[in-house]
């Protein structure tokens, strides 16, 4: 005669293991998700867009500073992997932002959170070369002067793609969380005017759940 048993926790919360249709049990590696095991998460991707709802980060934000966010969604929580950037315009080279002077204030990256408020991930970013360094150098091609440069129209119109995952490099293994129902955003804050260059726009990758 079978006896039918449960593994339980030892802490007396009555949470038991459970066993999939398949035969696995559930494992979970924190943080998170997965906080249901149940719920598979979903893809995400969205340009990073500001008040106005344009993803077009070719703006004069010299004297009012203007923020591109993926804003948290009411409905489900975010979690923010990477961030693929284009920096287009003809002769670009490392030490400009595409190709006009190295920023004054440069480009801010920054996590809002409801409860703890603002934390800046970069001060401020003035040059191709600071994205490429803050994506870590990815991606890597080219040599010399055309290192991580691309030639997108075959005619020089140079563009930098960095690609900054925020997973690598920062250990966060979901990337950054934008609970749902809260003001949590993950925004990039244009402090001078970058209006005269080519293409400059970001799009950001992750999972919902």
């Amino acid at each position: 005669m079978a006896i039918e048993t449960q593994l339980r926790d030892g802490y007396g919360t009555g949470n038991v293991v459970r066993v999939g249709d398949e035969g696995e049990q559930y494992v979970v590696v924190h943080p998170h998700p997965p906080k249901n095991e149940v719920k598979s998460p979903n893809p995400f991707r969205q340009y990073f867009e500001n008040s106005a709802g344009s993803n077009n980060m070719l703006v004069d934000g010299s004297v009012t500073p203007v923020e591109f966010c993926v804003n948290a969604s009411p409905e489900y929580d975010i979690y923010i992997g990477t961030c693929s950037v284009i920096i287009a315009d003809a002769s670009a080279v490392l030490n400009k932002f595409g190709n006009i002077t190295a920023l004054t204030n440069g480009v801010e990256f920054k996590w809002e959170t409801q409860d703890i408020g603002s934390l800046i991930i970069h001060e401020g970013l003035k040059t191709n070369l600071d994205f490429m360094r803050l994506a870590g150098g990815e991606p890597s091609f080219g040599t010399g002067s055309d290192a991580f440069k691309a030639d997108l129209s075959g005619g020089g119109a140079d563009a930098y793609l960095p690609m900054i995952d925020i997973q690598d490099i920062f250990g966060l293994q979901w990337g950054l969380r934008l609970r749902k129902g809260t003001t949590d955003r993950l925004c990039w804050r244009i402090r001078d005017n970058v209006s005269t260059i080519d293409q400059f726009d970001i799009i950001a990758y992750g999972i919902t759940f």
